[in-house]
């Protein structure tokens, strides 16, 4: 089997538990370090699947490998390999796939509800959960590009996840582990204190049962990852 790529934007936004998952289910996977500078492949026909993952900075920043991730997103959506993407990676499938990307009317940061939609396609990738508890870090968000579907939204931000097809990209959260939500909170305590609003908690708030919100979390990610994983290219 081809291995997975996962590309990573930034050194404290890996995969997270996405990687413990691919582990569990013996799919192979490589790590494109972009933040590092390593080269973005030109194409997605060496991989079973594309994952892009967060990141601090913004998918319309002047940045010279953002024009070339978009490339590849839409490369490989046309050539039908699967592209996952979290917040940031998420924001970028929206934009290559026609979409815009734009300011959130609050930031969210921290813990913070989610609603699945009530529609079939929403069942087929989160099976009986019908909200849960993610865990949140942007400033902007993502349209639904034509063609796709929303299958999730929050009080605070509309648009959480949308699919086209295999392909599946989220706002939230779903991959985090203690140790990643602990680097972001301290790394982040100037963005927290200057980001005052109704969805943004402060790192008492984050750790409050951290280690069973994640448990739960990981699980509704299990449920997305399965479904993601099925339209692998074996």
């Amino acid at each position: 089997m081809k291995p997975v790529a996962v590309f990573r934007h930034s050194s404290t936004e890996g995969p997270g538990h996405f990687a413990r998952y691919l582990d569990g289910q013996g799919v192979p996977w490589t790590m494109v370090k972009v933040d590092a500078g390593e080269p973005m492949p030109v194409s997605p026909s060496n991989y079973s699947g594309m994952v892009f993952m967060g990141g601090p900075m913004s998918v319309n920043d002047d940045l010279p490998w953002i024009p070339r991730v978009l490339a590849l997103i839409a490369r490989a959506v046309d050539e039908d390999v699967p592209v996952l993407g979290h917040c940031l990676g998420g924001q970028l499938m929206s934009k290559a796939l026609g979409g815009s990307v734009g300011p959130n009317r609050v930031k969210e940061i921290g813990w913070g509800r989610v609603r699945v939609e009530d529609s079939e396609v929403a069942r087929q990738w989160f099976g009986p959960v019908r909200d849960f508890l993610s865990f949140h870090w942007h400033g902007e968000t993502f349209s639904i590009p034509q063609g796709a579907e929303r299958i999730a939204g929050s009080d605070y931000c509309a648009n959480q996840a949308f699919v086209m097809g295999r392909h599946l990209a989220l706002q939230c959260h779903v991959e985090m582990t203690p140790e990643m939500i602990r680097t972001w909170y301290a790394d982040g305590a100037a963005e927290i204190l200057a980001s005052p609003g109704p969805a943004v908690q402060n790192a008492g708030q984050m750790e409050e049962k951290i280690e069973s919100r994640l448990a739960k979390l990981n699980g509704v990610a299990n449920r997305l990852y399965d479904r993601w994983v099925e339209g692998l290219q074996r």
